[in-house]
């Protein structure tokens, strides 16, 4: 067999056409951006309508993740056999036919369908997008700079979706905040089939359904173990799942190794960058998870900002997120990936370790600036260890390495809500067990020692004087849970910013197919 031909060699620039379906496919990386912010802020509302049980309520917020976390491996591969554009375009029709259903739906039961879903569909949109960015843009540095505009698009989804939310649930229904993704992915059907070329594995074979099962299964398993040990506290139940979701992923790894064409090549994970890439970026999302999901609670809880006030307060480090991010590429050029990366997770840390000092609202300008380093420091993590996953496969395994990195950060958002998470949940409620003033009855008591919104509904039934006693001390707790976590964070930070210095020293591989095993290239109608 021939051997592979570097991409330094072959990589063909890219044209205005491959610009333009850049273009394209930032679309679903800010709609499934806000998709994952406006629902919090509909919660109240959906919930006065449809008047769901606790149970289905919490199956309304969270089967949307695991859908997506599940499924994501299962997609990934089926794009490099199907064909990546197809793939995308299938899951963003899909995508807009589950987000009318959820818009209308008249019971809870419907709306959790819905949700299911969207979730699935979701699946297939980021491993298709990022796959696509690896084939459409050949040149590295071109690459990098294409990852990092796609990156962005979360940025600005995250960044305005409280503020699209909140005017959406100000003028129209609850259900308005799902119909954002119908134009959005109307748009994402006319334009991809003309402007995204297709791609796909020749000889992939055919898809091997009992390991997208056993795929769906195992991870599926995990994230509802640690989002249950997050929610309920620790008993049985969370660690049988994920030790079923480790048992399952030890017959898959099985079945990968036996299969003369895997559903997943395993050998990915023999590149040094690859895997580093993979565990630095789950680490980085576990380390922010569980102070950046507290923030935003804290800001309204805490400090007394209103929705809107809050998602304006956000709005400064988002802008400076993206305008840093947009000058990663060409510091690329003068500076190397381990350093960048791990230099960035240093300032990350100092970011996190400032939340430790805000306590009340003259801090805010310090979480402010906190939140705007933290933010700046991790975006070459997450743009160039994308790109190095996207890069160090070969490229006809480019929609399994992009599955690869979506699920890794799935796996360390449900980690740094599970672990670091309870961390901060144990150190409010121990606060609240010696701060707590009598008075309050046991059902009292037990909200407001639970957390910040039992808290604030107790105080709402108490004496003004008695209620300000459990305010300040719910302000306080949650203060010390902020700072316990962002200590937390900072410290897995820095030594992920030490790993990828060490692992992550060297210009990644490039991957390319071999000869023996063409990728399939369409062109454009």
């Amino acid at each position: 067999m021939p051997p592979a031909v570097p991409d330094e060699i072959t990589a063909t620039p890219a044209t205005r056409r491959e610009w333009l379906g850049l273009a394209v496919l930032m679309l679903p990386t800010v709609l499934l951006a806000l998709d994952m912010t406006v629902l919090h802020l509909a919660a109240p509302h959906l919930s006065a309508d449809l008047r769901p049980t606790s149970d289905q309520l919490l199956w309304i917020l969270d089967i949307y993740g695991f859908m997506i976390a599940g499924f994501l491996v299962t997609m990934g591969t089926l794009g490099d056999r199907i064909g990546r554009r197809k793939l995308l375009l299938a899951g963003a029709s899909a995508f807009g036919l589950a987000s009318v259903m959820a818009a209308f739906s008249e019971s809870a039961e419907t709306l959790i369908a819905a949700r299911a879903l969207l979730g699935v569909a979701g699946a297939t949109l980021m491993p298709s997008t990022l796959s696509l960015l690896r084939n459409m843009f050949q040149v590295e540095r071109e690459r990098t700079l294409a990852i990092t505009v796609w990156m962005t698009g979360f940025i600005v989804g995250s960044a305005i979706g409280p503020l699209v939310g909140g005017a959406l649930l100000e003028f129209f229904w609850w259900g308005s905040v799902f119909l954002l993704g119908v134009p959005v992915m109307l748009l994402l059907l006319l334009c991809g089939p003309w402007l995204l070329p297709e791609f796909r594995d020749e000889n992939a074979g055919r898809q091997d359904l009992p390991s997208a099962l056993l795929s769906v299964a195992m991870v599926l398993a995990v994230i509802y173990g640690l989002k249950d040990l997050a929610r309920n506290g620790v008993h049985a139940a969370p660690f049988l799942s994920m030790l079923l979701g480790l048992a399952l992923a030890v017959v898959f790894t099985r079945r990968q190794r036996r299969l003369s064409e895997p559903m997943f090549d395993l050998s990915l994970f023999r590149s040094r960058h690859f895997s580093t890439s993979v565990a630095a970026m789950m680490l980085t999302i576990l380390a922010l998870s569980g102070a950046w999901l507290m923030v935003f609670q804290y800001l309204q809880g805490v400090l007394g900002l209103s929705p809107l006030q809050a998602g304006l307060a956000m709005l400064p480090p988002a802008v400076v997120q993206t305008a840093a991010s947009l000058l990663i590429p060409a510091a690329t050029r003068y500076i190397p990936h381990s350093r960048l990366v791990s230099g960035g997770l240093v300032l990350a840390a100092v970011g996190l370790a400032a939340l430790m000092r805000v306590n009340d609202i003259d801090d805010l300008m310090l979480l402010v600036v906190g939140m705007t380093i933290m933010g700046m420091g991790v975006m070459p993590m997450m743009i160039l260890g994308t790109d190095m996953v996207v890069s160090a496969a070969p490229a006809t395994k480019a929609g399994a390495a992009s599955a690869t990195s979506e699920t890794a950060t799935e796996l360390g958002m449900a980690l740094g809500i599970a672990v670091i998470g309870s961390v901060g949940a144990a150190v409010y409620r121990r606060h609240m067990l010696d701060a707590m003033p009598a008075g309050l009855n046991d059902a009292q008591t037990l909200a407001a020692g639970d957390t910040l919104g039992g808290a604030i509904g107790a105080a709402a039934q108490l004496p003004p004087a008695l209620a300000a006693q459990v305010l300040e001390a719910a302000r306080a707790g949650f203060s010390a849970a902020l700072h316990t976590n962002s200590a937390i964070g900072a410290v897995i930070i820095a030594g992920t910013a030490l790993m990828t210095a060490q692992l992550l020293r060297g210009r990644p591989a490039n991957g390319a197919a071999p000869a023996s095993a063409p990728e399939t290239v369409e062109e454009q109608p």
